[in-house]
């Protein structure tokens, strides 16, 4: 939606497209890893791709930093680089202060966007622009706490302990009492939504995505 809203050329992968390996590399079978990769290489280079934009941090850090060493090298860029840049060139205007003003935000930082590749600035300038209060959590940034869905954890059962990772970040939200969590990862907003629903706060706190946000706004 913000792609066409700003007309800008782009194709999808459509049923071609599938996942980068990087759930299997960090559940440590590198065998599956290289063999996805290489599959994906080769697809992306066939089609003449030059620039990748991803919804996925994971996906943004595996294409960008591991790729590269198997033959893939692509410019890539998280979708939250690219809305800011398009905010910043004028290409996306807000409709006075958009839906948002005036509302409590607080932003997560997903792992493989802030820690691993230190994008911690262009989430949050997008999400000042929709003239909200953003509210940092007490651990954020360098010192944010992963929401439990990365390194393939997503996909396994929960190990022995007090608490599932995701209640404990979501409780840090809630602490703020905000009207929105915006995330920047599919994961990380699955984690959070159910954390949310784990604490029947849905009627008073959304978890979206910042595309969303934008999408909503401008």
């Amino acid at each position: 939606k913000i792609l066409h809203h700003c007309n800008i050329k782009f194709a999808v992968l459509g049923t071609e497209e599938s996942c980068t390996g990087d759930p299997a590399k960090r559940a440590g079978n590198e065998f599956a890893f290289m063999m996805q990769a290489i599959q994906n290489i080769q697809l992306l280079n066939e089609y003449k791709v030059k620039k990748i934009i991803t919804g996925c941090p994971h996906c943004f850090n595996t294409l960008k930093n591991e790729y590269p060493e198997l033959g893939g090298n692509f410019e890539v860029i998280h979708h939250t680089q690219l809305i800011n840049q398009l905010i910043r060139k004028g290409k996306i205007q807000m409709k006075d202060g958009g839906a948002f003003k005036g509302k409590k935000i607080t932003f997560h930082d997903p792992c493989y966007l802030g820690r691993a590749n230190d994008v911690y600035e262009a989430p949050r300038e997008v999400l000042e622009k929709l003239d909200s209060e953003l509210a940092e959590m007490k651990r954020s940034k360098s010192n944010g706490l992963c929401c439990g869905a990365g390194g393939a954890q997503m996909f396994k059962e929960a190990e022995k302990g007090d608490k599932e990772i995701n209640i404990e970040r979501t409780e840090e939200a809630i602490e703020l009492k905000p009207d929105f969590i915006a995330t920047g990862c599919p994961f990380c907003n699955t984690m959070m939504t159910d954390g949310v629903k784990y604490f029947e706060k849905e009627s008073e706190i959304k978890v979206m995505d910042i595309a969303e946000l934008i999408s909503n706004a401008a």
